[in-house]
């Protein structure tokens, strides 16, 4: 009759317990009380090493692209707005926050799949961004540049647009270009100046060469993060909502077809132009909630997305529109 050799916690120590533990249920398949018996240790003890396994880094659970991509509703919004690729993540009965930190983790598992060796991959700002930042594992690709899109700003969440694409290029070990200037100055010919500057002419001339983007839209709500970071004014908001404005990209108004609301906003501003974000390699747009459902449209319509990362719920509300 076969036996199951026990061993006590003394004589595995350290980080050891983890990883063996992290082994024994991951790769032998045994159940969380097995495990307890053959170390001689509580359940509730594997638990906390499992967790701790998880927060540590040790254990990276990652589930395949495929079942996202090609969801009946990822396949039909493709068919539907001309997109090549969406990502689908499951939010039934999830609350808004929820909803949000699903959607921001899906979008960093699935970014690593979508980058190649030699990219220039231009990064936007804002809450969704900043988190599916902090989300992604580690990668290394080869010879990639990470590029900041518009300039610094203030932001009630506690980072910066250059905190973006900062974190982004340590995770993915790739170069990082920033742009050293505010996103908005106080006069159009002052901006005019700063633009001209060698330094800052040499960075807003690499965005140039950006041939994949990554970001969220904004909304034009009164409590949209464009006016909470200073970016606009709450006048500057109600200007361009009243010539049609819903929705903001990279700091830009855009209408419901995805074109320019242009106004005198744009000759204070030091980032990337619409024109630029149109007809590139990849847009890889990340929509987490119902709130920026029409600005999702919107983006869509425009032509700047080429990659959607969603809920179920958005999805729906998008095809059914």
């Amino acid at each position: 009759m076969a036996t199951t050799k026990r061993r006590s916690m003394g004589q595995i120590s350290g980080e050891n317990v983890v990883i063996e533990v992290a082994w024994m249920y991951y790769h032998e398949g045994l159940n969380q009380q097995d495990i307890a018996s053959r170390l001689a240790i509580s359940r509730a003890t594997v638990v906390n090493y499992l967790q701790e396994a998880r927060e540590t880094g040790l254990i990276r659970i990652t589930l395949a692209a495929p079942a996202f991509t090609t969801h009946r509703l990822a396949v039909d919004l493709c068919a539907r707005f001309g997109l090549r690729a969406a990502y689908v993540v499951p939010d039934e009965g999830a609350d808004a926050e929820a909803a949000f930190a699903r959607v921001v983790r899906g979008a960093a598992e699935w970014l690593p799949d979508l980058l190649a060796p030699g990219d220039r991959l231009g990064v936007a700002w804002g809450r969704t961004v900043h988190d599916l930042v902090e989300a992604v594992e580690p990668h290394r690709i080869e010879a990639m540049t990470v590029l900041q899109l518009v300039g610094s700003m203030a932001t009630p969440y506690g980072f910066t647009a250059e905190a973006c694409s900062t974190r982004l290029a340590q995770r993915l070990q790739a170069r990082c270009l920033n742009l050293h200037a505010p996103a908005v100055i106080s006069r159009a010919d002052l901006a005019a100046e700063l633009r001209a500057e060698p330094i800052l002419k040499a960075q807003l001339d690499q965005l140039q060469g950006v041939n994949k983007v990554l970001f969220s839209v904004g909304t034009c709500a009164a409590d949209s993060h464009i006016v909470s970071s200073g970016l606009a004014s709450p006048e500057d908001l109600a200007w361009h909502v009243a010539r049609g404005a819903v929705g903001v990209l990279c700091g830009r108004f855009i209408d419901a077809e995805g074109r320019p609301v242009s106004g005198p906003l744009d000759a204070r501003m030091i980032g990337i132009t619409l024109d630029r974000l149109v007809g590139l390699e990849m847009g890889i747009l990340v929509t987490p909630g119902l709130d920026k459902l029409e600005a999702t449209r919107a983006a869509i319509r425009g032509g700047y997305v080429t990659h959607l990362v969603t809920g179920l719920t958005v999805a729906q509300a998008l095809l059914a529109g």
